[in-house]
Parts: C-alpha cells; structure tokens; sequence
C-alpha cells in the first residue's frame, strides 16, 4: 500500500496508523498527528481502491452502503500491511493507535471489528457502523474516541450512537466528543482527541 513512515523521537508512544477521508493521501492527517502525538512514529497509509479517481480503504455502493465483501477483504489487506511495516519499520506491532476521518475512520472501526489486539486504541472522527450482524472480539479496555457532528449529513447522530453501543457492549472504553457541526473535522474535536490521547497513552 502507498505509505508514508516517519520516525518517532519517543519509541514507547504509540505509533499512529493516519487513515485520511476519501479522496485524500498519506499527507492528509501528518498535521493532526502533530496535534495528538508529536513524538509518536507516523504510518500514514492511502486507500487501495479509486472511486472517480479519488483514493478510499474500501469500496461503497451508494453513499453510506458500503460493499461488504469488498469492505471484509481491505480491512484483511490493511491489517496485514500493518504486520509487514511492523517488521520494515520496527516498530511494535501491539503499540499501534489508529486515527482515522470518515472513510479512514470506518475502516480503523472495520479492523476493531474484525481483529482482535489490531490496535491500541483508536481516534474515530465521524465513523460509521462499519458492520451490522456480527459479533464483535473481546475489546476490554480498548480505548475509542468518537468525533461527531450532530448536524453531520452524512453519518447521523443515530449512527454514532449505535456504533458507541456496539463497541462498549464489547468492552471498550469509548469517549464521545459531540459538536453543533456536519462532516467537516473541526479544531476543538482534534484537541479534545488530544487531550483524550495524553489520558490513554501518556
């Protein structure tokens, strides 16, 4: 997968797995890393699959209907291309917090779901139920910031709430970080990530 990796100054903080919105890159969320963790190693990653010409992690057959297949079969690829930069990169494979914005953020959901231990934790700005029907691995403990908007067009307020149920029901720690907003990523929802973070994983 097209990645960018940069070096932490502080090995023991989480290495930050970035996952941008559609239509974005690896360069995308390098600033919102220096927000959360700037001492955190960066493993900033671009979507597989073009949708018009724009990178997303999984394909999508309407706007919020997600292929599922197609969904299971990417999340499988990321998980493993985190295993392989792991060994590149030498990094601690178990140390790994995902941050990830729409699109990005579903598919760091879609590996909570999907693997268990996948990561350390997880910063979720506007995420979606990546899956319904399926039961969830053991997530004791795992910390979960939810950023969302209660204005978001695109995953309303409903949606947050059940993907704040199924987690927690399966153990997580899960914190969500409500703004009068739509989808857009706002200031104040990346501190209170932040700052959540410092809490976690200090």
């Amino acid at each position: 997968m097209k990645h960018l990796f940069k070096k932490g100054s502080d090995e023991r903080k989480p290495v930050l797995l970035l996952l941008h919105g559609t239509g974005g890159n690896e360069e995308d969320l390098l600033a919102l890393a220096d927000m959360i963790s700037p001492d955190s190693a960066v493993l900033s990653v671009r979507g597989n699959v073009s949708e018009n010409g724009m990178p997303r992690f999984f394909r999508r057959l309407a706007e919020g209907v997600f292929d599922e297949e197609d969904l299971i079969f990417r999340t499988k690829e990321l998980n493993e291309f985190i295993d392989e930069s792991a060994k590149k990169y030498q990094f601690d494979r178990n140390n790994v917090v995902a941050v990830g914005y729409s699109n990005g953020a579903n598919i760091a959901g879609s590996l909570i779901f999907h693997y268990e231990n996948a990561l350390k934790g997880a910063i979720l700005h506007h995420p979606m139920v990546p899956r319904r029907g399926i039961e969830l691995p053991d997530l004791a403990n795992l910390p979960v910031f939810i950023g969302a908007g209660k204005n978001d067009p695109i995953c309303p307020a409903a949606e947050t709430e059940e993907l704040e149920n199924l987690l927690a029901n399966a153990g997580a720690k899960v914190q969500v970080k409500w703004e009068n907003m739509g989808h857009q990523l706002t200031r104040a929802e990346v501190e209170e990530a932040a700052e959540w973070f410092t809490t976690n994983f200090s």
